[in-house]
């Protein structure tokens, strides 16, 4: 097994975008993670069905997330987080395609593995493992009381841009021991459930996860809550915290 199960986003203002998450995707509950502050981060990490969609925010000076922010011109897409069956097999495959690990750690049946973005373009990878498929401790202790689907059901999809879509396919294709075909103008790779997509950048952003694909009840709905925030742009297309989202039918 190998799925889509959290995408971070980064934004100035956490507040600001939380309060667009609640109101357009329908959710009613967020966990900020104490374990985040190491990295100089404050977070948000709302349950999106059994998936997880979080936004952090830097509290300090000089962090990752800052950087970013700077770089990007703005909001905008930070991680993409897989969960695994077997999360000491995902870093030793990771080990033999030759990138980075970043951050790692193992603690009472999680293995949890962060890949350096420069070794696979993009955005911050990781490869997680839970005590059981059903688990997620990135969600806090009592997400499962909080799951709302009335609305959003789950996050089915992520996109990358940059020069190279089909670079950067092959080589997270390799990281991840899966097979990135050709998909329209880009590349993709299927996961259980879900898929990551890679295209060409051309909004002027350079190299980042720049859109995600939510699962909802009433893609017309929801793309009008966009509207009544100001959140969909000249050409049409809703965002979040400066990231595309593509509403697909649950």
């Amino acid at each position: 097994m190998m799925r889509l199960r959290q995408i971070a986003l980064v934004a100035r203002d956490l507040a600001a975008a939380e309060a667009d998450i609640r109101d357009v995707l329908g959710l009613d509950y967020a966990y900020d993670d104490p374990g985040v502050g190491k990295f100089g981060l404050k977070n948000a990490v709302f349950p999106v069905g059994d998936t997880f969609l979080e936004v952090v925010s830097p509290k300090a000076e000089g962090t990752t997330a800052g950087r970013l922010l700077d770089k990007r011109g703005g909001d905008g897409g930070y991680m993409v987080i897989l969960q695994v069956d077997d999360g000491i097999a995902a870093r030793q495959q990771v080990a033999r395609a030759g990138a980075r690990v970043i951050e790692q750690a193992e603690f009472e049946g999680v293995v949890m593995t962060h890949i350096h973005p420069k070794d696979i373009g993009g955005a911050i990878l990781s490869v997680d493992s839970m005590p059981t498929p059903d688990e997620w401790r990135w969600g806090g202790p009592v997400w499962p009381e909080h799951v709302r689907t009335d609305i959003s059901t789950g996050i089915v999809g992520a996109e990358l841009q940059g020069s190279d879509p089909e670079r950067m396919a092959w080589r997270w294709g390799e990281v991840l021991a899966r097979e990135a075909g050709r998909a329209g103008e880009g590349w993709r790779i299927l996961l259980d459930g879900s898929e990551l997509r890679f295209v060409p950048a051309r909004d002027g952003r350079g190299e980042g996860l720049c859109a995600f694909d939510v699962a909802v009840r009433d893609p017309a709905a929801a793309v009008a809550r966009a509207q009544a925030r100001g959140l969909v742009d000249a050409a049409g297309q809703p965002t979040l915290c400066g990231t595309r989202v593509r509403f697909v039918a649950a």
